[in-house]
């Protein structure tokens, strides 16, 4: 059961979210707004999941937070806990390098996290692959979104042994999205 005051800090931690991304769009081709993404892993991890545990869905809701929009680990840290916080950290990317080496590093760094972090990174991935496959950005070509479908599967391989309903629906969104453009 929550408590009162663990939905009270969900709900800051949705509107500091919000806040952050308010600005943002996804690179769909609807543009939708980005605070769907982050409302879409927390979802999944409540629904497949099964994750009951407040501080993994609060740091869903904030895990883009530090990377896309500027907000302070600090500000994280004094809001929502040092727990928080280090699941924050440890599914976030370091901008100030490049692109390639960011893939890179979350293949190599995926076995090595904490179950929570895991679970979120997973949620993640479904996210994103399912948002890739039925609505790519306009830009991206028949090989790069080939290409992002392979490179998940690297990193998905690294969070097995995590959550077996996360891993089963990432699995049949891969499915459906090879269906869609390997076929």
């Amino acid at each position: 059961m929550i408590t009162e005051e663990e939905f009270g800090c969900f709900l800051a931690a949705l509107r500091f979210s919000a806040e952050k991304h308010s600005r943002q769009k996804r690179k769909d081709a609807a543009q939708t707004p980005y605070i769907i993404h982050p409302i879409h892993v927390t979802e999944l991890l409540w629904t497949v999941g099964g994750i009951r545990d407040i501080p993994i869905l609060i740091a869903a809701i904030l895990h883009d937070t530090v990377e896309d929009t500027g907000a302070g680990p600090e500000e994280i840290q004094k809001q929502f806990g040092e727990q928080v916080l280090g699941f924050v950290l440890e599914v976030s990317d370091d901008k100030s390098l490049p692109k390639a080496e960011r893939k890179r590093l979350q293949i190599i760094h995926a076995p090595r996290l904490s179950l929570a972090a895991k679970c979120i990174k997973l949620a993640d991935k479904v996210c994103n692959l399912r948002d890739i496959y039925q609505s790519p950005p306009a830009d991206w070509s028949l090989e790069r979104i080939q290409e992002y479908f392979r490179w998940s599967e690297k990193v998905v391989a690294g969070l097995r042994g995590a959550n077996p309903e996360l891993e089963a629906c990432y699995d049949s969104e891969l499915a459906r999205a090879k269906d869609k453009y390997f076929a």
